[in-house]
């Protein structure tokens, strides 16, 4: 699931970076193949099988040498199509702990009458890559196994064993998400002291000029309430006042009016701390002066104008749905919304529930919630064992561009990795356009010259992160 459209919006207007040079041809011809055929390889919850492009993976890696031994293709119990791979690649100190390298290999559905071209047929043209899953999340899945294959014909000898553990089920389309599965039943196999997913990345500006490369740090939850009032009802000739939908619709104005607290974290504070230095003017000023003071109202409301800055600072629950009534001639007898709530990591469900009892302050409104898909976890601390190799990489590709740390408004895999004591980063290098090239919608896109970037930068990282000291 791509992220990081904020950052993009954070500074469109302000920021410049000179572009980077086109790396050397390594193994490229390889690599589109690889690409393409992932791509091609059908994985939508409704039609097609995560299982089928794992083998098809796990394939690649024999043919460049992986015995079985490294290679572990795992199927859900019942779930035949739902299956992935894990790939190992030893390292020379068994004591060292692990790199983890983390893709999803399912897609969101995509209908062919509704896309221009035949979205798993993947395509080159003007300079960009099109097909479902060429940017969500087929490209690192990609960048991974070729990044194997290089490692392995070169001869490098890491002192941290690097793993790559191809998923399913990450876009809710149905299938068992492999993530949450392996932490469950096979956590020696993603055992690490360090993992890299998707969610963080690069953002294009006006002419192409590349703005920030964002790593993602933080997650929120996305926590579904629903708010319910019931009555006796009655026949809507005889109004009473205390009727269900006036009630509910009370409730809601009054969680409309209501604001969680700021809170911090390392990503949403750090991406406040730089990007306050790459926007400037009033709204830098309200970004440095809120991460000083968290009880800023001149600088809150300021950066709450922008929905994107709103959401980052804080914890967020808004009505989604509304089901009232039951004939068009009686008083309701029951009245329900839907809320949802997009909670801060760390933070409790009983804590939102409680808060949204005393903004409501009916008891007659009956507030739950409903099940939580992702686990409760803190977020990884971004040390500098962490962040520096990325803001290393980042400069010898491309001079000048800022590295800001993110909090995601939605979730990830990394949730599932997090909650398992995993430390989990998004980090790809992948660039894409202001529009973010149509992902989880029509016509994905996502530069060639972008994505051959991206596996450059992941291959020098991942070196420099597979040498590491303790």
């Amino acid at each position: 699931m791509f992220r990081f459209a904020a950052a993009a919006t954070a500074v469109a207007m302000f920021a410049t970076a000179a572009s980077a040079a086109p790396p050397k041809d390594t193994g490229e011809a390889a690599f589109r193949s690889l690409y393409k055929e992932l791509v091609e390889t059908n994985t939508t919850g409704s039609a097609g099988s995560c299982t089928l492009a794992a083998e098809r993976m796990a394939a690649r890696l024999k043919a460049a040498g992986f015995p079985d031994s490294d290679l572990v293709l795992f199927t859900p119990e019942g779930r035949p199509k739902d299956g992935g791979l894990v790939a190992i690649y030893p390292g020379k100190d068994p004591k060292a702990k692990a790199v983890l390298l983390l893709a999803h290999i399912d897609v969101v559905e995509a209908r062919r009458e509704d896309w221009t071209r035949d979205p798993f047929v993947m395509v080159e043209e003007d300079g960009y890559f099109y097909g479902r899953g060429v940017a969500d999340d087929k490209a690192q899945a990609a960048i991974w196994t070729d990044m194997l294959i290089r490692y392995r014909q070169e001869g490098f000898k890491p002192r941290r064993t690097l793993k790559v553990a191809l998923t399913c089920g990450e876009e809710g389309g149905g299938q068992v998400n492999g993530a949450a599965w392996l932490a469950k039943n096979r956590r020696e196999l993603i055992d690490a002291g360090l993992a890299l997913n998707e969610g963080g990345g690069g953002a294009f500006g006006p002419g192409g000029k590349r703005l920030t490369n964002t790593v993602l740090v933080a997650e929120k939850a996305p926590v579904t309430f629903t708010f319910e009032v019931t009555n006796p009802g009655g026949h809507s000739s005889r109004p009473r006042p205390d009727n269900a939908i006036y009630q509910l619709s009370a409730a809601l104005q009054r969680l409309a009016a209501h604001e969680f607290p700021v809170q911090f974290n390392d990503g949403n504070r750090g991406f406040f701390q730089r990007m306050s230095k790459i926007v400037g003017g009033e709204t830098g000023a309200a970004m440095a002066a809120i991460v000083a003071n968290p009880t800023d109202a001149a600088a809150n409301a300021v950066l709450s104008k922008d929905v994107n800055y709103h959401a980052y600072l804080r914890t967020t629950c808004v009505a989604t749905m509304l089901d009232a009534g039951h004939a068009g001639n009686a008083l309701p007898q029951r009245a329900r919304a839907t809320v949802s709530c997009r909670i801060l990591p760390g933070v409790p469900i009983d804590e939102v529930r409680a808060a949204l009892e005393r903004a409501v302050a009916d008891p007659g409104v009956k507030i739950t919630a409903g099940p939580r898909f992702f686990p409760e976890s803190k977020p990884p601390a971004l040390t500098p064992a962490v962040l520096a190799p990325i803001e290393k990489v980042t400069a010898q590709m491309w001079p000048g561009v800022a590295v800001v740390p993110v909090m995601e408004a939605g979730a990830t895999d990394s949730s599932f990795l997090n909650a398992a004591g995993i430390p989990a980063y998004g980090v790809s290098g992948l660039f894409f356009d202001p529009d973010l090239g149509g992902v989880h919608g029509l016509n994905e896109r996502v530069r060639v010259q972008s994505v051959m970037e991206s596996r450059e930068f992941l291959y020098r990282l991942v070196k420099i992160y597979a040498d590491q000291k303790d």
